[in-house]
C-alpha cells in the first residue's frame, strides 16, 4: 500500500500520488503515460484522472506497481478484474509486476493447445483465480535471467513446462526445457523461440503466430523517439552481440507486435516493423 506520508513532492496536486519508495522501473509510465511521468529518478503523477476511465487507468498502474508505491487519498476500494488486461486477441498483460524483476511486464497468451505465460508476475491469489478461469498454463516462457520472479510457483501450480536458455539457466534451475546455442526451436505449434544473446548471454525472444513478438529486455518501443530501441545502458553481456542478434532476428522473424518486459509495447505493420528493426541494427554500432 502506498504511503501518504512519503508522497513524492513532484506529484501534481490531487488524489493520486506516487511515494518515494518508487524504484523507477517505469511500469506506470509505460502503461499509463498520460497520467504518470518522471522526475529525477522516480515516477510521479503528472496529470490527475479527470473521469471514470482515467480513474480505472490509474488503478491499473497501481496494481502493476512492483513496490505498491502508487496510491490514492482519500482511499477507495480497488476495482476487481484489473488484470489480465487484454492487449490484442489472446494476449494479455498480467500486471502485478515483481520487484525481483524490476517491474518487468509479463504476459498471458491463451491458446487452444495450452496457455503460455511469458516471464513471471508475482504469484498472487488475484491472478491465480483469473488464470484458473482461463484454463491454467501449459508453458512458462522465460526470456532471460532477470525476469524469472515467481516462475517456479506458477509452473508448480499448473504443472507447466518451463523454458529458458542454458546460458541463463542458473536463474531457473527448475526449468524443464533448456535451449542452447543460437538454434531456433519450436515450443508448441505456432510458437517459436529465437536466441538473441546480448542483453544477457541467454536472452531469447518468443514469436507467436508470426504476429506477437515477446522481446524481454532485448527490444522495445520508445515514446520519445517514436521508434524501436535497444537499451545500451542496460546491456549486461555484449552490445555487439545484441547488434548481431537483432540483425539475425530481422532476417528470421515476421511480426506485428513488439511486447517487451521493459519499455512500451507497440503494434506495427509487419513490413514497417522489419524496416524499423533493420534501421535500429544499422545505427547500433555508433549508438551512445
Amino acid at each position: 500500500m502506498a504511503r501518504l506520508a512519503d508522497r513524492h513532492p513532484g506529484n501534481v496536486d490531487g488524489a493520486w500520488f506516487v511515494d518515494t519508495r518508487c524504484i523507477d522501473c517505469g511500469t506506470c509510465r509505460e502503461l499509463v503515460p498520460d497520467l504518470f511521468g518522471e522526475t529525477g529518478i522516480q515516477s510521479v503523477v503528472q496529470n490527475q484522472p479527470r473521469d471514470p476511465e482515467g480513474e480505472h487507468r490509474a488503478w491499473l498502474a497501481a496494481a502493476a506497481c512492483p513496490t505498491a508505491s502508487i496510491g490514492r487519498s482519500p482511499r477507495t476500494p480497488r476495482p476487481d478484474g484489473l488484470f489480465p488486461l487484454v492487449v490484442d486477441g489472446p494476449v494479455s498483460d498480467l500486471g502485478h509486476t515483481s520487484e525481483d524483476s524490476f517491474g518487468a511486464t509479463s504476459y498471458l497468451v491463451e491458446r487452444p493447445d495450452g496457455n503460455l505465460m511469458v516471464d513471471s508476475p508475482v504469484f498472487s491469489r488475484r491472478l491465480t483465480g483469473e488464470i484458473d478461469a482461463r484454463g491454467g498454463l501449459a508453458h512458462v516462457l522465460l526470456t532471460h535471467r532477470d525476469d524469472v520472479a515467481d516462475a517456479q510457483h506458477w509452473a508448480e501450480r499448473y504443472g507447466a513446462r518451463v523454458w529458458i536458455h542454458r546460458d541463463d539457466l542458473q536463474a531457473a534451475p527448475f526449468a524443464t526445457d533448456v535451449l542452447s546455442g543460437t538454434d531456433v526451436a519450436d515450443v508448441a505449434p505456432g510458437v517459436t523461440v529465437i536466441p538473441v544473446p546480448g542483453h544477457t548471454r541467454g536472452s531469447v525472444v518468443y514469436l507467436v503466430d508470426d504476429r506477437w513478438l515477446f522481446t524481454g529486455d532485448s527490444l522495445a518501443w520508445s515514446y520519445r523517439r517514436e521508434d524501436l530501441v535497444a537499451f545500451r545502458g542496460a546491456c549486461w553481456y555484449s552490445w555487439s552481440e545484441l547488434t548481431t542478434s537483432l540483425g539475425r532476428l530481422a532476417e528470421l522473424a515476421t511480426f506485428e507486435w513488439v511486447l517487451p518486459g521493459h519499455g512500451p509495447r507497440v503494434h506495427l505493420d509487419p513490413a514497417d516493423a522489419t524496416r524499423r528493426l533493420e534501421a535500429l541494427v544499422a545505427r547500433m554500432p555508433t549508438a551512445a
